[in-house]
């Protein structure tokens, strides 16, 4: 990609990585905003085995918790993710005392998440963590952002947001109709919130 924020963050982003520790980057932004497409792009500029991605969305709560609840119709929503075992993760990778830690993932397929997806051995230098509510200030999310050295939120046009939302729900099952009505409706309701802890981020990185 080629842009003055990103070859600016980039080139900071190096300079951050010392031998014998580890830096933990957050990739924020609201839904549909690019930040797994960003994540991924970022872990490819290294060489393998020099960074791994961990998304919060490994976080979801599962179906089997939310179905029948409102929070079904707030999927999505801050707080349908288990944000103390994502703090708990993530202290785990901070400290890196373990030969191997394994993070959960998104199986967008089965909209459900998948314990033990993602292994991130101690000696992987780089960790990049993607997700929406990287700069929430409240508990536990605010102990969250104290174990990300640094918060990048991804800045992405409003309507292509939109665009690229209601296309990966139509491609995982939703009519056109239902994909329009849950873009506008629950992900705009998120974007909104997520927009407003924007200030707080260390970068504003444009992407689209």
């Amino acid at each position: 990609m080629d842009s003055p924020e990103i070859d600016e963050a980039m080139a900071a982003l190096r300079a951050m990585l010392v031998p014998g520790t580890r830096t933990v980057l957050g990739i924020a932004g609201a839904p549909g905003s690019g930040k797994s497409t960003f994540a991924e792009w970022i872990r490819q500029q290294f060489e393998p085995g020099q960074a791994v991605v961990v998304p919060m969305d490994g976080f979801h709560l599962g179906n089997t918790i939310i179905d029948g609840t409102p929070l079904r119709q707030r999927k999505g929503a801050i707080d349908t993710f288990d944000a103390g075992g994502y703090l708990s993760l993530l202290r785990r990778l901070v400290r890196r005392d373990e030969p191997v830690v394994y993070a959960p993932e998104f199986r967008r397929t089965l909209d459900e998440p998948v314990a033990a997806s993602i292994a991130v051995p101690a000696d992987v230098p780089l960790v990049i963590t993607e997700g929406n509510y990287l700069l929430a200030e409240q508990e536990p999310w605010k102990d969250i952002r104290a174990q990300l050295d640094e918060v990048w939120f991804v800045d992405t046009p409003p309507e292509l947001r939109l665009n690229r939302l209601v296309a990966r729900h139509v491609s995982f099952g939703m009519d056109q109709a239902a994909a329009k009505a849950w873009a506008l409706g629950p992900d705009e309701a998120n974007a909104v919130f997520i927009e407003a802890t924007r200030p707080a981020a260390d970068r504003i990185i444009p992407w689209d």
